[in-house]
């Protein structure tokens, strides 16, 4: 009994100050990361319709922590600032330049604050930008003027941007469609101290998977909530003088876009009764035509709700509708000819349909898929269009060119292919806004241009290439160089005589540059300066190697500054499990070894400030078959992390007892699931994990069987269910207001009661106000903090061995 007594006391002496320190405020990591993290960030990059103006957005780093813990609501599946009636997004943007492509010269925009700023959008003419301003009344609406370089903010009413983007141009660059506050709105509807009733929900009987979303409707109060900050009055806005003419009435719209003639507009509208159970994307709407007085002209129906849609399956009623961007006043969509079940066995999943003004005849059949369809990609000229369909579970995917101009006309395959298959990617076809606000291909007559990213055995190479669409020629324009990776960004002319690109090497930032590839010179239009020259010494090597069962495994291997070939340091493994069909597609190689080393945010890269080895992206393939590659999930987890160890060690850059793994969301879910079922690693790093998978029942990542379908391979692949074997020392890091499917904070909490339960050494840190990224800098720095922390207790400890000669 004294002895109970005694070892009772002695572990509260030492569970004492461990508490304290988890109750501690928010902690800053080594000052030479601080540094790095608050080094000034490169602007982002707008390009001009015209294709001569730059519009560079200069931001901050990271939002603070008060930023962040701004009012939120979060119903309907959308999150939403109460103060701004916005979408809740701290802005990172203090300003503007603009830059002209010919010479690089570059001009300051002269803007009254250095916050609350949105991202800029040109007017098709070019000559003027508009932005929004989040303010503690409201958000405002500015307009920019590229030959002045200057922001006039407009007398109109206070936006509405919970919806998502409240403005959008016409043709004419002289007016905008807007969704606005409704005029006289009145106070936010209050909660009621006393319920007027139970949340009820009841269901008829009608099959339907209940996906895990979150941020939905909880209560009537929540319903009052929807549609107090959802509705909006839309408008046609004077950009030169403000006056607003009201389109329509005040209601909640999903969608309201432009015909290419600009006679008539699509609207979708969200009407009643809503759902407990999905986000408002699957609410009921109305889907009408309006003439440009806002008067109805054609009523297209009334989707109901969509909360029985099967795993990989498709609503009923007809989607994906949208203007034909080559024709006047004509709807393109699809519809669905499985019900939208991929379990039926049908000859053909959907159907493209085509209606044209005044919409009310029968529509035209365009094409029929095999797989399910995704609509209308791109539009050429003269009727041209891109139409992709692609199957889940085979990955098949297949690129139509259809001729909208001759419905009758058969289809003609222009690719298939694995999607998985990245040897075989042909690229994606370029397109851009033209003057008259059309979003069209870039077309030199027959000919198209397409940009990849040229993944190769020997890393990714971007290129830039033409296809003929009469012949199927395709000829190599441009192709990024073996000791760079440049990335196309845009077509300067329609013969892609010159091209806008992004170039970095190893040793240099990212910066963007005019190639002229008649004659081969190259300018640099922006000179961004390395923003941690501290980190220049560190090593990057790719690596090949392979898995027991013949796999080819690949992964970046980051060597800190200061690195002697031959000594054996601490490493950190960090890695995202992916899910392939084939072995060939599992070993293909996807990143380049030429990237600069751009370390932010909470990255793990940071472990190499501390004297660690990172191998990054080490790949952990799950390959089988579509519907039953997690079978063995645990087994080829296990074998693939092995051969990342045996790399390290027998490459001679670490030892078998300090190396640490680590990894975030599916990844976090991966960490747990190897300290379970494996003693390869001394310690891990879970980030925003999932870690009971019968809490996401009806599917998750690409694992389509249900639960109930499936139970033993849940039950596998939960380390929850595992949590008794873990027997190394756990880190996670969950964000409090985590919106991401399936990663609720639940499932960090329950994994750590259950590895408390039975004696695991694990830490539990919850950010406040984060979601599944973290972006605070308090945030940012705590979490780094704790990461180097941990590993530095439980991976590192002990000096690095000296080089033996």
């Amino acid at each position: 009994m004294i002895q109970r007594v005694f070892v009772l006391v002695s572990s509260l002496c030492v569970l004492a100050p461990t508490v304290a320190r988890a109750q501690g405020g928010y902690r800053l990591p080594p000052e030479e990361v601080v540094r790095i993290l608050d080094a000034p960030r490169a602007p982002t990059v707008s390009v001009s319709p015209d294709r001569e103006w730059l519009v560079l957005s200069h931001q901050k780093n990271m939002p603070s922590l008060t930023d962040m813990a701004q009012p939120m609501l979060r119903i309907g599946g959308r999150r939403i600032n109460s103060t701004t009636n916005g979408s809740f997004s701290p802005s990172l943007i203090t300003g503007f330049s603009i830059m002209r492509m010919a010479d690089g010269s570059e001009r300051a925009v002269m803007a009254p604050a250095a916050e609350g700023w949105g991202p800029p959008s040109f007017a098709p003419n070019s000559e003027r930008f508009r932005v929004t301003r989040d303010t503690d009344s409201g958000i405002e609406l500015w307009i920019g003027s590229v030959s002045s370089a200057s922001l006039e903010r407009l007398d109109v009413p206070p936006l509405n941007g919970a919806r998502g983007s409240a403005c959008s141009w016409l043709s004419d660059s002289e007016h905008m469609v807007c969704h606005f506050v409704p005029e006289g709105r009145g106070p936010a509807p209050e909660r009621p101290r006393v319920p007027a009733s139970p949340v009820v929900q009841e269901t008829s009987g009608i099959e339907g998977t209940v996906r895990t979303y979150q941020d939905l409707l909880k209560d009537p109060h929540d319903i009052e909530l929807y549609d107090f900050y959802m509705t909006s009055q839309p408008a046609i806005v004077n950009v030169r003088s403000g006056a607003a003419t009201p389109l329509g009435g005040a209601a909640i719209y999903s969608q309201i876009s432009t015909s290419p003639s600009e006679e008539y507009f699509f609207v979708e509208r969200r009407v009643g009764p809503y759902s407990y159970l999905v986000p408002d994307s699957r609410f009921p709407e109305v889907i009408e035509v309006w003439n440009r007085s806002g008067e109805v002209v054609a009523s297209l129906g009334t989707k109901p709700l969509q909360d029985a849609i099967p795993i990989g399956g498709a609503q009923t009623f007809p989607r994906s509708h949208e203007w034909v961007e080559n024709m006047p006043h004509t709807l393109v969509y699809v519809e669905a000819l499985d019900g939208g079940d991929p379990r039926v066995s049908v000859p053909h999943r959907d159907r493209l349909l085509m209606l044209g003004a005044p919409f009310t005849g029968a529509p035209v059949e365009l094409a029929r898929t095999e797989y399910r369809a995704d609509g209308i990609g791109d539009y050429g000229e003269d009727g041209l269009a891109m139409v992709t369909s692609s199957d889940r579970s085979s990955r098949m995917t297949r690129t139509w060119q259809v001729d909208l101009g001759d419905p009758g006309a058969e289809p003609r395959l222009v690719w298939e292919r694995n999607s998985q298959d990245s040897y075989s990617d042909p690229g994606d076809p370029v397109a851009s806004r033209n003057s008259d606000g059309d979003y069209l291909l870039v077309q030199d007559g027959d000919w198209i241009y397409l940009d990849g990213d040229g993944a190769s055995p020997d890393g990714a190479h971007p290129f830039l290439d033409r296809m003929n669409v009469q012949s199927g020629e395709v000829e190599r324009l441009w192709q990024s160089d073996v000791d760079s990776y440049e990335v196309f960004e845009a077509l300067l002319d329609e013969r892609a005589d010159r091209i806008l690109t992004r170039r970095e090497s190893k040793t240099e930032p990212a910066n963007y540059y005019v190639r002229d590839l008649r004659s081969g010179e190259r300018m640099a239009l922006t000179s961004f300066e390395d923003p941690h020259p501290q980190l220049t010494g560190v090593a990057r090597r790719f690596v090949k190697y392979q898995r027991s069962d013949g796999v080819e495994l690949s992964g970046t291997l980051y060597l800190p500054p200061g690195y002697r070939e031959g000594e054996r340091i601490p490493a950190v493994v960090w890695a995202y499990p992916r899910e392939y069909t084939d072995p060939v597609y599992a070993g293909q190689v996807r990143t380049s070894p030429n990237r600069f080393t751009r370390i932010s945010g909470y990255s793990h890269l940071f472990f190499l400030t501390q004297g660690y080895a990172v191998f990054d992206g080490a790949t952990m393939p799950i390959v089988g078959d579509g519907e039953t590659a997690n079978d063995g999930y645990v087994e080829q987890l296990v074998a693939s992390a092995q051969a990342a160890v045996d790399q390290l060690v027998e490459m001679g850059i670490s030892e078998r007892d300090r190396i640490g793994i680590g990894g975030h969301s599916y990844g976090a879910f991966m960490t747990a699931n190897l300290l379970a079922h494996s003693d390869l690693f001394q310690a891990g790093i879970a980030r925003s994990g999932a870690y009971n998978r019968s809490l996401t029942p009806f599917g998750f990542q690409n694992e389509q069987r249900t639960f109930w379908e499936a139970p033993e391979v849940y039950f596998a692949m939960s380390p929850f269910m595992h949590a008794d074997k873990i027997d190394e020392p756990l880190l996670m890091i969950h964000g409090t207001a985590d919106n991401n499917s399936g990663t609720f904070p639940v499932q960090s909490e329950r994994m750590y009661h259950a590895l408390k339960g039975h004696g695991a050494t694990v830490r539990l840190v919850m950010l406040p106000h984060e979601s599944h990224g973290y972006q605070a800098r308090e945030s940012v720095m705590h979490a780094l903090s704790e990461m180097i922390e941990w590993f530095e207790k439980y991976v590192k400890k002990v000096e690095p061995r000296a080089v033996t000669d």
